[in-house]
């Protein structure tokens, strides 16, 4: 592969900005609701959120199943088209992409998915896999010259040429996602979106292969949008977390500050809730009461009303805006 340039993390412009980006699915009812004059409802997977990602840096979106995180980033690669908002990469508009310019979004932004067997197709050897993108992009024009490429990338990855012939099916799972990696990286990209991609894994290969992102961002100077339910991964390897709660992000802030010194309620309740390895420690105390939220058509104000210890008559109104606290994050409450 090509040497990595090396990009500073406040290089001028944010790689990627997202902004008022939702995503509302319309759900169709029986004839007998249509009949009876009942309105239309929506699930609201993603509903309007902001942020943005500088060169080089890693941000967490943290949040639990079913808040919109994959969602989203099916939206920011359009394998799903947006409802509503923007999405720019180095200041383009991908919405406003022609088919030429998808085509080397494409090979921009890469996407590493939760589960590398359902991702990787089970008929073709990881050559062809590794190979085939490089073909398409015009990348590697000679067989031999892909050939030698992808015993690149499997070694990167920490693979052999013993590898470079099998089929997905003959390798764990923890080697399936090192190759799913490689296929991310065989398009030189800048933008890498790992959507769950430690999740399905054994906790000693977790760290393997947390450990093998961040040396490939150093490497090859690499932004991540990095995407887990798991705290602790978010942790590890972000720079700045993304909380998400029912299609909303609620927290934006610098990793150390936020795990340190949550402020949104939401926030608090998740990291109170990660117990301890102590088996003579009683369970965490859960901070927030009643059931999340329904996506379908939710309520005008805040997505947290009837569960948060802060609430008051605003809440229920109107949804709060990400505003700055001043110490280099965003929150959105009413009354922090």
């Amino acid at each position: 592969m090509d040497a990595a340039v090396d990009t500073a993390k406040d290089a001028t412009g944010p790689l990627l900005e997202v902004s008022g980006l939702a995503k509302h699915y319309r759900l169709h009812g029986d004839i007998y609701s249509k009949l009876a004059g009942q309105k239309t409802q929506y699930l609201k997977a993603v509903d309007g959120i902001d942020f943005a990602i500088r060169r080089g840096e890693t941000l967490g979106l943290v949040g639990e199943s079913g808040c919109g995180k994959s969602t989203t980033a099916r939206l920011i690669t359009r394998l799903v088209e947006p409802t509503a908002g923007e999405v720019r990469l180095k200041g383009e508009k991908v919405l406003g992409f022609s088919e030429a310019r998808m085509k080397r979004m494409r090979s921009e932004v890469q996407l590493v998915f939760q589960d590398p067997y359902s991702s990787l197709n089970p008929r073709k050897t990881i050559m062809h896999i590794l190979g085939r993108p490089m073909q398409l992009h015009g990348i590697a024009s000679s067989y031999a010259e892909r050939r030698e490429r992808v015993l690149e990338l499997l070694a990167r990855v920490g693979l052999g040429l013993e590898h470079i012939d099998r089929y997905p099916h003959e390798f764990s799972g923890g080697q399936r996602q090192r190759i799913a990696i490689a296929r991310a990286l065989a398009v030189n990209p800048e933008l890498v979106i790992g959507d769950e991609p430690v999740s399905a894994l054994d906790v000693s290969i977790q760290a393997q292969i947390l450990n093998l992102f961040r040396d490939l961002q150093e490497e090859f100077g690499l932004t991540y949008l990095f995407i887990a339910h798991d705290l602790s991964v978010i942790r590890h390897i972000s720079d700045r977390v993304a909380v998400m709660y029912v299609g909303k992000i609620v927290e934006i802030g610098p990793a150390d500050t936020v795990f340190a010194n949550p402020l949104h309620p939401y926030t608090q309740a998740l990291l109170k809730a990660v117990p301890e390895a102590d088996p003579d420690k009683p369970p965490p105390e859960l901070t927030l009461k009643g059931e999340v939220t329904s996506p379908v058509d939710p309520p005008p104000g805040c997505r947290l009303c009837g569960r948060c210890p802060l609430e008051s008559k605003v809440c229920s109104e109107s949804a709060p805006p990400l505003r700055d606290t001043g110490d280099g994050r965003q929150v959105a409450c009413h009354n922090i």
